[in-house]
Protein backbone atom coordinates (compact mmCIF):
# COMPACT_ATOMS: atom_id res chain seq x y z
CA UNK A 1 0.00 0.00 0.00
CA UNK A 2 1.32 3.61 -1.20
CA UNK A 3 -0.12 6.92 -0.70
CA UNK A 4 1.63 9.47 -3.04
CA UNK A 5 0.67 13.47 -1.73
CA UNK A 6 1.60 15.68 -4.51
CA UNK A 7 0.99 19.35 -3.98
CA UNK A 8 -1.95 19.78 -1.77
CA UNK A 9 -3.42 22.22 0.22
CA UNK A 10 -6.76 23.10 2.06
CA UNK A 11 -8.26 26.88 1.65
CA UNK A 12 -10.73 27.74 4.29
CA UNK A 13 -12.32 31.14 2.88
CA UNK A 14 -9.23 33.14 2.01
CA UNK A 15 -6.66 31.34 4.74
CA UNK A 16 -4.61 28.07 3.61
CA UNK A 17 -4.02 25.70 6.20
CA UNK A 18 -2.12 23.32 4.00
CA UNK A 19 -0.29 24.28 1.15
CA UNK A 20 1.76 22.48 -1.29
CA UNK A 21 2.16 19.64 0.74
CA UNK A 22 3.99 16.38 -1.00
CA UNK A 23 5.10 13.34 0.61
CA UNK A 24 5.23 9.39 -0.22
CA UNK A 25 3.86 7.12 2.66
CA UNK A 26 4.64 3.54 2.43
CA UNK A 27 2.63 0.29 3.72
CA UNK A 28 3.86 -1.19 6.84
CA UNK A 29 5.91 2.06 7.78
CA UNK A 30 4.14 4.40 10.89
CA UNK A 31 4.13 8.40 10.57
CA UNK A 32 3.56 11.11 12.16
CA UNK A 33 2.55 14.29 11.73
CA UNK A 34 3.34 17.11 14.09
CA UNK A 35 2.94 20.32 14.61
CA UNK A 36 1.63 22.98 17.42
CA UNK A 37 -2.33 23.58 18.02
CA UNK A 38 -3.99 24.90 15.07
CA UNK A 39 -0.74 24.15 12.95
CA UNK A 40 -3.27 21.82 10.24
CA UNK A 41 -2.44 18.31 11.55
CA UNK A 42 -6.03 17.31 11.73
CA UNK A 43 -7.04 19.13 8.57
CA UNK A 44 -4.16 16.77 6.35
CA UNK A 45 -4.67 13.74 7.76
CA UNK A 46 -8.98 14.30 6.73
CA UNK A 47 -7.61 15.43 3.22
CA UNK A 48 -5.58 12.20 2.97
CA UNK A 49 -8.31 10.02 4.50
CA UNK A 50 -10.69 11.90 1.93
CA UNK A 51 -12.87 12.88 4.55
CA UNK A 52 -12.02 16.50 3.68
CA UNK A 53 -11.61 17.45 -0.20
CA UNK A 54 -8.27 19.19 -1.15
CA UNK A 55 -8.76 22.66 -2.34
CA UNK A 56 -5.47 22.00 -4.59
CA UNK A 57 -3.32 18.95 -5.65
CA UNK A 58 -3.67 15.49 -6.02
CA UNK A 59 -3.53 11.91 -3.85
CA UNK A 60 -3.14 8.75 -5.23
CA UNK A 61 -3.81 5.22 -3.23
CA UNK A 62 -2.04 2.23 -4.95
CA UNK A 63 -2.15 -1.22 -3.36
CA UNK A 64 1.02 -3.62 -2.97
CA UNK A 65 0.62 -4.60 -6.12
CA UNK A 66 0.79 -1.06 -7.85
CA UNK A 67 -3.18 -1.15 -8.67
CA UNK A 68 -4.75 2.74 -8.04
CA UNK A 69 -7.59 2.12 -5.55
CA UNK A 70 -10.82 3.76 -6.74
CA UNK A 71 -11.85 6.38 -4.32
CA UNK A 72 -15.01 4.94 -4.20
CA UNK A 73 -13.10 1.60 -2.43
CA UNK A 74 -10.82 3.82 -0.96
CA UNK A 75 -12.71 3.48 2.67
CA UNK A 76 -12.50 -0.43 2.43
CA UNK A 77 -8.63 -0.09 3.15
CA UNK A 78 -8.23 2.52 6.44
CA UNK A 79 -9.87 2.99 9.83
CA UNK A 80 -10.16 5.88 11.73
CA UNK A 81 -9.67 6.82 15.42
CA UNK A 82 -10.12 10.26 16.13
CA UNK A 83 -12.00 12.63 18.75
CA UNK A 84 -14.35 14.26 16.33
CA UNK A 85 -15.70 11.07 14.97
CA UNK A 86 -18.83 10.20 16.62
CA UNK A 87 -20.04 6.66 17.52
CA UNK A 88 -23.31 5.62 17.01
CA UNK A 89 -24.56 6.35 20.51
CA UNK A 90 -28.55 4.40 20.24
CA UNK A 91 -26.21 1.07 20.22
CA UNK A 92 -25.25 -0.51 22.63
CA UNK A 93 -21.55 -2.02 22.68
CA UNK A 94 -22.46 -4.98 21.61
CA UNK A 95 -24.47 -4.13 18.89
CA UNK A 96 -21.74 -1.45 17.59
CA UNK A 97 -18.81 -4.04 17.12
CA UNK A 98 -21.27 -6.26 15.58
CA UNK A 99 -22.39 -3.72 13.31
CA UNK A 100 -19.05 -2.26 12.78
CA UNK A 101 -17.59 -6.47 12.05
CA UNK A 102 -20.06 -5.75 8.62
CA UNK A 103 -18.18 -3.58 6.88
CA UNK A 104 -14.30 -3.87 8.34
CA UNK A 105 -13.73 -7.69 9.74
CA UNK A 106 -11.60 -7.72 12.86
CA UNK A 107 -7.83 -9.49 12.98
CA UNK A 108 -8.39 -13.11 13.01
CA UNK A 109 -11.76 -13.03 12.70
CA UNK A 110 -11.90 -12.71 17.02
CA UNK A 111 -15.68 -12.69 18.23
CA UNK A 112 -17.14 -9.69 19.80
CA UNK A 113 -17.13 -10.60 23.14
CA UNK A 114 -13.26 -11.13 23.01
CA UNK A 115 -12.77 -7.81 21.54
CA UNK A 116 -14.75 -6.18 24.71
CA UNK A 117 -12.58 -8.21 26.60
CA UNK A 118 -9.71 -6.94 24.62
CA UNK A 119 -10.92 -3.27 24.89
CA UNK A 120 -11.63 -4.04 29.06
CA UNK A 121 -15.21 -3.27 28.76
CA UNK A 122 -16.55 -6.53 29.07
CA UNK A 123 -18.54 -5.07 31.70
CA UNK A 124 -20.29 -2.47 29.48
CA UNK A 125 -21.16 -5.04 26.79
CA UNK A 126 -24.85 -4.43 27.40
CA UNK A 127 -24.52 -0.56 28.18
CA UNK A 128 -26.13 2.04 25.49
CA UNK A 129 -22.71 3.86 23.98
CA UNK A 130 -24.43 7.35 24.86
CA UNK A 131 -23.47 6.35 28.48
CA UNK A 132 -20.01 5.77 28.28
CA UNK A 133 -17.58 8.26 29.48
CA UNK A 134 -15.68 10.32 26.84
CA UNK A 135 -12.87 7.66 27.73
CA UNK A 136 -14.70 4.63 27.05
CA UNK A 137 -15.52 6.12 23.77
CA UNK A 138 -11.95 6.63 22.81
CA UNK A 139 -11.31 3.18 24.06
CA UNK A 140 -13.71 1.88 21.96
CA UNK A 141 -12.74 3.74 18.74
CA UNK A 142 -9.10 2.75 18.99
CA UNK A 143 -9.98 -1.04 19.66
CA UNK A 144 -11.68 -0.81 16.41
CA UNK A 145 -9.03 0.95 15.00
CA UNK A 146 -5.92 -1.27 16.32
CA UNK A 147 -8.43 -4.73 15.34
CA UNK A 148 -9.77 -3.94 12.26
CA UNK A 149 -8.15 -6.34 9.42
CA UNK A 150 -7.42 -3.12 7.34
CA UNK A 151 -4.11 -1.93 5.77
CA UNK A 152 -4.24 1.71 7.13
CA UNK A 153 -4.64 2.86 10.42
CA UNK A 154 -5.14 6.85 10.83
CA UNK A 155 -5.16 7.93 14.51
CA UNK A 156 -5.55 11.30 15.33
CA UNK A 157 -4.95 12.54 18.96
CA UNK A 158 -5.32 8.90 20.20
CA UNK A 159 -4.53 9.53 24.15
CA UNK A 160 -7.32 12.14 23.58
CA UNK A 161 -10.09 11.78 26.61
CA UNK A 162 -8.15 8.61 28.24
CA UNK A 163 -7.19 8.30 31.90
CA UNK A 164 -3.53 6.87 32.88
CA UNK A 165 -4.83 3.00 32.90
CA UNK A 166 -6.21 4.19 29.05
CA UNK A 167 -2.91 5.63 28.25
CA UNK A 168 -1.38 2.85 29.74
CA UNK A 169 -3.67 0.66 27.41
CA UNK A 170 -2.80 2.60 24.51
CA UNK A 171 0.88 2.34 24.63
CA UNK A 172 0.94 -1.38 25.03
CA UNK A 173 -1.41 -2.00 22.22
CA UNK A 174 -0.25 0.23 19.47
CA UNK A 175 2.64 -1.36 18.01
CA UNK A 176 1.54 -4.72 18.91
CA UNK A 177 -1.77 -4.54 17.27
CA UNK A 178 -0.57 -2.35 14.14
CA UNK A 179 2.72 -4.41 13.06
CA UNK A 180 2.70 -4.50 8.95
CA UNK A 181 -0.11 -1.58 8.78
CA UNK A 182 0.48 1.69 7.56
CA UNK A 183 -0.23 3.93 10.26
CA UNK A 184 -0.80 7.55 10.21
CA UNK A 185 -1.06 9.72 13.38
CA UNK A 186 -1.65 13.45 14.32
CA UNK A 187 0.20 14.33 17.71
CA UNK A 188 2.03 16.96 19.71
CA UNK A 189 2.43 14.50 22.68
CA UNK A 190 6.13 12.54 22.01
CA UNK A 191 4.26 9.71 24.43
CA UNK A 192 1.72 9.01 21.37
CA UNK A 193 4.17 8.87 18.95
CA UNK A 194 7.21 7.74 20.15
CA UNK A 195 7.26 4.40 18.35
CA UNK A 196 6.95 6.10 15.01
CA UNK A 197 9.79 5.92 12.30
CA UNK A 198 8.96 8.88 10.49
CA UNK A 199 8.47 12.49 11.29
CA UNK A 200 6.99 14.78 9.10
CA UNK A 201 6.49 18.57 10.69
CA UNK A 202 2.98 19.83 9.02
CA UNK A 203 4.72 23.81 9.66
CA UNK A 204 6.53 23.36 6.44
CA UNK A 205 3.28 22.99 4.39
CA UNK A 206 2.23 26.45 4.67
Amino acid sequence: MQIKVENIGKKFIQEWIIRRASFVLEGGQKYVFVGPNGSGKSTLLQLITGMTPATEGTIQYTTKAGKNIDVEEWYKHLVIAAPYLELIEEFTLRELVDFHKQFKPLKNNISSSDFEDYIQLSHARGKVIRHFSSGMKQRVKLGLAFMSDVPIIFLDEPTTNLDVTGINWYLDNVTKATENQLVLLGSNVKQEYDFCENIISVSAFK
